[in-house]
């Protein structure tokens, strides 16, 4: 099979990066915003400084904890059948799990998201081919923040038989969030033997860990749910003004927080969530589209890949508010280098600019994307069928292909065949049809879709179960 696979950083500049991680670990140490944690960690022979909340992590320690971890997983949907696998070189794409604003489609301006624009999002995470996980995409200020997740995680489940994501904000949530997939599952041996979400651990550059997200941690842990972590450091804003110094204080970041998931639960799953990007100089805005950030991006898969994990990188984003050629440009990139790295799972689909806003529009031209960077993934067969030479004989100077029998039996597979969002027309044809342009026809799939897709309907029972550990979560948290 001819394949792509690409490289950045030598074996030798991995092995610094790495080194560099541990001297920071050991010499600068780790904010724990979490007094059991900290102890815990003192238990296993970090230096605590009680003071200041610091745990100085020697070598040993973590590479204990990066060898008891788990390298493998696969999340499940409410359709058994419908899963997400890490660490099996599968492409995993997820649609955002939630944005506070959402883009309306015919003004291009702004508003708070609304229940509606979830379910609108879920229902279409459903139908693409080519996304895996279904995000919540909205984060609906008619629902209190106190049990929003909640509410969206029942809107999920009921909405897709895909596996799905929203946003975790405390361990207070985390226990309904936990008890809805207990319930699709058909309870916590079913959950913990085959799991349906993973949580998000996000260190807070540079060098925390917060208290709330170890909260949730400690909860999804002993649950035996995978865990994903993930830190946003930025070059020159909240990590060093060198690529090289932001990766290693970044795997520093994560290597911390593997750390106190395997002291928790031993052979808990992970993800090395691989996400730095740039502060821009000019604005203090992080950005989501730069070079840089594809370039980090592979070198982040390749330090992954030296403990063994699955890799998830921020790729396929942009800086850009409308769907032009610098939003192709930045997003087609970088999700094309994340992938060729060998990256599992990529930035979430349907944001628009650097967090700046979601819609289904965006969601549907990342889908887009994904199909056209999964063909060059996939590569092409080199065997003696492929090569044809005993076609070209029988055809011949002057013939031609098309009705051959070898060319019936292989072009599906050899040829990506894009749907009619894209056009290959004439220019003729195409100015006959309206001369639309890309985003014209994304916008259009997304009405169709909408108007024609149905997800699966949960069971009536178990939505009624759903609904109720909901209304408990709103009686305790609202």
């Amino acid at each position: 099979m001819a394949k792509i696979n690409i490289t950045l950083l030598s074996n030798d500049e991995i092995q610094s990066i790495h080194n560099a991680s541990l001297a920071i670990l050991r010499d600068t140490g780790i904010m724990i915003h979490h007094d059991e944690v900290l102890k815990l960690l003192g238990q296993a022979g970090a230096k605590i400084d009680e003071t200041n909340k610091i745990a100085r992590l020697d070598e040993k320690l973590v590479m204990d904890c990066v060898a008891k971890a788990g390298k493998q997983y696969v999340l499940y949907g409410r359709d058994p059948n419908k899963t997400a696998r890490f660490g099996y070189g599968d492409f995993v794409l997820m649609s955002s799990p939630g944005q506070y604003l959402w883009l309306d489609a015919n003004s291009t301006k702004r508003r708070s998201a609304t229940i509606t624009d979830a379910q609108n999002a879920i229902r279409l995470g459903d139908a693409l081919e080519n996304l895996t996980i279904v995000g919540s995409m909205a984060s609906p200020q008619e629902i209190p923040e106190s049990f929003r997740e909640v509410f969206l995680t029942a809107e999920l489940v009921k909405g897709t038989t895909k596996p799905t994501r929203t946003w975790i904000y405390n361990g207070r949530t985390a226990k309904y969030v936990l008890e809805i997939y207990r319930t699709i599952a058909g309870g916590e041996k079913a959950l913990r033997e085959k799991p349906m979400i993973e949580t998000f651990m996000e260190p807070i550059s540079p060098l925390q860990l917060p208290k709330d997200g170890l909260d949730i941690i400690i909860k999804f842990v002993k649950a035996g749910q995978p865990v994903s972590i993930g830190p946003m450091a930025m070059t020159s804003g909240t990590a060093p003004g060198t690529l090289a110094g932001t990766l290693a204080q970044e795997n520093a970041e994560i290597l911390a927080g593997l750390v106190v998931t395997q002291l928790l639960a031993p052979g808990t799953p992970i993800t090395y969530g691989g996400i730095p990007h740039i502060m821009d100089p000019r604005t203090g805005i992080c950005s989501f589209g730069s070079p840089e950030q594809g370039l980090m991006a592979v070198a982040m898969v390749q330090i992954a890949q030296l403990y063994g994990f699955p890799a998830y990188v921020n790729v396929n984003l942009t800086d850009s508010k409308l769907p032009d050629a610098q939003a192709g440009t930045e997003k087609a990139t970088s999700l094309l280098l994340g992938a060729l790295a060998g990256a599992d799972t990529f930035g979430h689909a349907g944001i628009c600019g650097t967090d700046h806003a979601a819609s289904l529009e965006w969601l549907c031209l990342d889908n887009e994307i994904a199909a056209y960077v999964k063909r060059i993934t996939r590569g092409f067969d080199v065997t003696p069928d492929t090569l044809a030479t005993d076609v070209v004989n029988t055809v011949g100077p002057k013939g031609n292909f098309l009705a051959e029998p070898h060319t019936a039996k292989h072009f599906r597979k050899e040829l990506w065949l894009p749907n009619s969002t894209w056009t290959r027309d004439s220019f003729d044809a195409w100015q006959n049809s309206g001369k639309k342009s890309f985003a014209d026809r994304i916008a259009e799939q997304v009405q169709s879709t909408l108007k024609t897709h149905q997800p699966e309907p949960i069971d009536e029972q178990l939505a009624k179960e759903i609904d109720r550990i909901v209304n408990a979560a709103k009686k305790e948290l609202a």
